[in-house]
């Protein structure tokens, strides 16, 4: 049982769960656009995304404790690696014009959490993107949006229409909602100075706040050109259920609420719309 619960540690701690998420959110926009399964962008959106999310997350832990690291540490930095490694790899089997799209997102990552910037803006000694009070979410949201919508379409050379932004918009919204139960969970570690949104307005206000943008999320399907019965339906569940892991987050959660659970929604998501298939 311990092996299993450090392997599960493992599982989570080096951000797979999270890199399934973003991978189940490029895949959907795959499937509700009808173009085929593009192995080499879910690959590189998979691994991508446990090379950028351990970079952000343990780049001030690791960068002067080389020696000292602890072993759980040092064995997410080898797992990195290669995932670096394969991510370089898929990333040369992408078209030329989504390079540099991935470029953009690329910085915006190395920015979140390399110092940069003017001291007077922060909030602690960091300097970068990360501590800017109140920036965060959207900023991750803006970057899931670009990476599981935009991505996987411009690879495939999909022409850019209103169903396209009307689905980017969708899945910004989703992400921010997604993000609050995190925010509220970390009410008891944050610094004031970050200023979420739990913080600004309180669990209840964010809690209304997210239906709010949940039934905007969902009755944005039916501006779309093209509107299909069963995605509809997927996405009315998708709503039922975020909806309900957001009335039920609180403070004090179960270690995994948020970081299973809630980040687990996409991967069902998508199971649901294979299903429906």
């Amino acid at each position: 049982m311990t092996l299993l619960k450090q392997l599960f540690n493992f599982y989570i701690n080096s951000s797979i769960h999270v890199a399934l998420s973003v991978f189940s959110l490029t895949w959907i926009t795959l499937i509700e656009y009808n173009l085929m399964y593009d192995e080499n962008v879910l690959y590189f959106v998979f691994y991508a995304t446990i090379t950028g999310y351990n970079f952000v997350k343990y780049f001030g832990v690791a960068k002067f404790h080389h020696r000292s690291l602890a072993s759980w540490l040092k064995a997410i930095q080898i797992f990195s690696f290669f995932c670096f490694a394969l991510m370089c790899y898929y990333a040369f089997q992408l078209e030329k014009n989504t390079l540099i799209y991935i470029a953009v997102f690329g910085m915006i990552t190395f920015l979140y959490a390399i110092p940069f910037l003017p001291k007077r803006l922060f909030l602690d000694k960091q300097h970068n993107l990360r501590s800017i009070g109140g920036l965060k979410i959207y900023l991750i949201a803006l970057v899931w949006c670009g990476v599981t919508v935009f991505l996987p379409l411009i690879n495939q050379q999909y022409n850019m229409n209103t169903d396209v932004l009307l689905t980017a918009a969708q899945r910004y919204v989703f992400v921010i909602v997604l993000m609050f139960p995190f925010e509220i969970r970390d009410l008891r570690y944050d610094s004031l100075k970050l200023s979420t949104i739990p913080q600004k307005i309180g669990i209840k206000a964010t809690k209304i706040i997210g239906i709010s943008l949940l039934v905007f999320f969902f009755f944005i399907e039916f501006f779309k050109d093209e509107l299909v019965f069963s995605n509809a339906l997927v996405l009315a569940i998708t709503t039922l259920i975020t909806t309900l892991f957001l009335i039920f987050s609180k403070v004090e959660q179960r270690s995994y609420y948020s970081s299973f659970w809630v980040e687990g929604i996409p991967f069902l998501w998508v199971v649901m719309l294979l299903l429906c298939a």
